[in-house]
This record gives structure tokens, C-alpha cells and sequence, in this order.
């Protein structure tokens, strides 16, 4: 059985790993995946990694000369890894998609507690206190939301919008060509959105997409939502938009800085990073672990979806789920795989 390196171990990923695994000795790892870990691999053919590994070019060199033909990502998301440093050493495949549903829930999830005032009201309750102060929130429907990224989550979000009564605009550079959302400029979109959740991938043109500029450009009092990546949001410019009410109230279940706080418990300790602290003091911030795909569907498609592409490489059959940075977004490696079944 060929031997597979698992970083950043979980509980959770062990268990849902080790029952459909059948054809690999797979060690786990409970350090993230980076230069200073990268010699855990030794022996080793390939590495399972996730979001918040460290997959840069030292890395990668390091991986290669330890023998590693794959990464096999356990997520959707690669802005973590230096694909052109792994072009033609190491073979980099991802889980394109696992659960949309999931993470649209979640998003939902995190807007209505942000509106209605849950996570306060349970928390007065337990206390006794019934008192309806400061709970007041606005009705959903007619309320127009603002959805960058129509992948498979920015559409399925998009459904339970419509289920509010929502009135939806939509902006992506490469607008689905199956569906009927009203798709418009980025500037009208946060000119006119009362809320705006950010469903798209963490790319050169898309980190801090919300700035000082974009949020000068949104209504008095818009609500922000992020399901998806840190980057998209420069966290201090949220943090000053927060404090003079430009933005009501925030969602995030991801953060910029999270690689080295996110999935652990660090409950007992003070945390250094000033910019998170304050944003969880915010009595209008909802900051979830980045759990918005933690389903136990979620997890059994991650499994599934990332055990398969092992076998598919091993096997030498075509890789559809292959990351390749000559390739574009979407295009399932068309370009470089024109007469081969890989890109190298």
C-alpha cells in the first residue's frame, strides 16, 4: 500500500478518512504542512493537505526532494499553494466541490443571527433576562442582497435568498451561463445592496475586494457576510466601517490571519492579533471557525472526492479535479491537457 502523509489532523478527518479508505497507509499529522514539517513526508508518495497549510515554494521543494508526486487537497480553495512553483514537480489535485448547500446554510445561518439578534438572545435568556431591548431586527423580505461569486455556493445561496423574498443582484466575471440571476456592475451592486456576501475564490484581483474604497462606495448600515475566503476582506478597513456604522453588522466565517488560530482552542491563552480581538468584542461581529462546510455530507464528499483523485493519479487516469496555473478557473486543464490526460 502506498504510503500518504495527512496534515493538520482532526478527530473528525480520521474518521470519516479511515472508513472509505482501502487502498493507502495513511499516517496522520496533527501540524499544518509547511517548510519546518515538510520531512514528516519522508517514505511517503503523497500528502493530504487543507486550507490552512503552508504550500509555498519552499515547501513544495522540500516535498519534491522528499519524493512526493501528489498533493491531494482536501478542500476547494488552493490560494494557499504556489501552483507554479509545483508546475512540473508535483501534482496538486483539489475536492472542487463538497457541499454547496452547507456553506449557503451557514451563510443564511450567520444573517439571521446577525439580524435577529440570536446569539444575544440566548445568551440573555440563560441569565433570565427576557427583556426585548436591543433585539430589534428588519424584515428580509424585499431587502436586495448582493451576491459576488456565482459558483455552485453563490447559486445555491442565491435560492434561499429568493426563498426570503429577497430581491438578488449578482456580479462575476464569468456569469453562469444557466442561470436567470440578475447579474450587474461591482460598483451597482454595492451601491444598491442592503447586504453583500462574498462567495468567490482568494485571487490576486480579488484580495481585499472590500476596502476603504469598495466600502465607501455601500449604503449606510449594509450588512457584510464572507463564507469563503479571509483575503477578500482587508480586516482593518471592516474594523474602521464597523466602529462609524457604515456597516451595520458582519458575518465572517473566515479571517484573513486565521492559519495559525483557526480549528484550534485557544480558549486559555491571549490572543496577539489586536485586529481579531476587537473584531469578537463587536457586539455586531459573528465570527464562526471557518465551519460554514462542516457537515457530516460535507465531510463524506471530502473523503470520497480526495481518496478518488489518489486513485486516479496512481492509476494514470485522467485527473478533472488537476490544478494547474496555465489553466483557467473552470476550464477543467484544457489548454495544456489537449492530447494528454494530465497537464504534465
Amino acid at each position: 500500500m502506498k504510503k500518504i502523509v495527512f496534515f493538520d489532523s482532526k478527530p473528525y478527518d480520521e474518521e470519516f478518512f479511515n472508513q472509505y479508505n482501502k487502498n493507502y497507509q495513511i499516517k496522520y499529522f496533527e501540524p499544518n504542512l509547511n517548510q519546518d514539517t515538510a520531512h514528516l513526508v519522508q517514505g511517503s508518495e503523497g500528502v493530504i493537505a487543507f486550507v490552512n497549510d503552508v504550500i509555498d515554494a519552499p515547501t513544495i521543494g522540500k516535498l519534491h526532494e522528499l519524493g512526493v508526486k501528489i498533493i491531494a487537497l482536501r478542500s476547494a480553495g488552493y490560494n494557499n499553494v504556489d501552483v507554479k512553483a509545483a508546475f512540473e514537480k508535483i501534482t496538486i489535485v483539489r475536492v472542487p466541490s463538497y457541499s454547496p448547500e452547507a456553506v449557503a446554510e451557514h451563510t443564511m445561518a450567520l444573517l439571521l443571527t446577525l439580524n435577529r439578534k440570536i446569539h444575544k438572545a440566548y445568551n440573555r435568556t440563560r441569565d433570565f433576562n427576557f427583556s426585548l431591548n436591543g433585539l430589534m431586527g428588519f424584515v428580509m423580505l424585499g431587502k436586495t442582497i448582493g451576491i459576488i461569486g456565482t459558483g455552485k455556493i453563490g447559486r445555491a445561496f442565491s435560492k434561499i435568498c429568493r426563498g426570503f423574498g429577497m430581491k438578488v443582484l449578482a456580479y462575476d466575471p464569468y456569469p453562469a451561463s444557466d442561470s436567470d440571476l440578475e447579474y450587474v456592475g461591482l460598483e451597482k451592486l454595492f451601491q444598491e445592496s442592503d447586504i453583500i456576501s462574498l462567495h468567490c475564490p482568494l485571487t490576486e484581483e480579488t484580495k481585499h475586494l472590500i476596502n476603504e474604497e469598495s466600502l465607501a462606495l455601500m449604503r449606510d448600515g449594509v450588512y457584510l457576510i464572507n463564507t469563503s475566503r479571509g483575503g477578500l476582506i482587508d480586516s482593518h478597513a471592516l474594523l474602521s466601517a464597523l466602529k462609524t456604522k457604515k456597516v451595520k453588522g458582519a458575518g465572517l466565517d473566515v479571517y484573513e490571519e486565521e492559519t495559525e488560530i483557526f480549528y484550534e482552542d485557544y480558549s486559555e491563552m491571549i490572543i496577539n492579533d489586536d485586529t481579531l480581538a476587537l473584531l469578537v468584542s463587536l457586539p455586531n461581529v459573528i465570527i464562526t471557525s471557518h465551519q460554514a462546510f462542516f457537515t457530516k455530507e460535507a465531510m463524506d464528499s471530502i473523503a470520497r472526492i480526495t481518496l478518488d483523485n489518489l486513485d486516479k493519479f496512481f492509476n494514470g487516469e485522467e485527473l478533472e479535479n488537476e490544478i494547474c496555473y496555465l489553466c483557467k478557473e473552470g476550464e477543467a486543464a484544457i489548454e495544456c491537457r489537449k492530447n494528454r490526460k494530465r497537464c504534465f
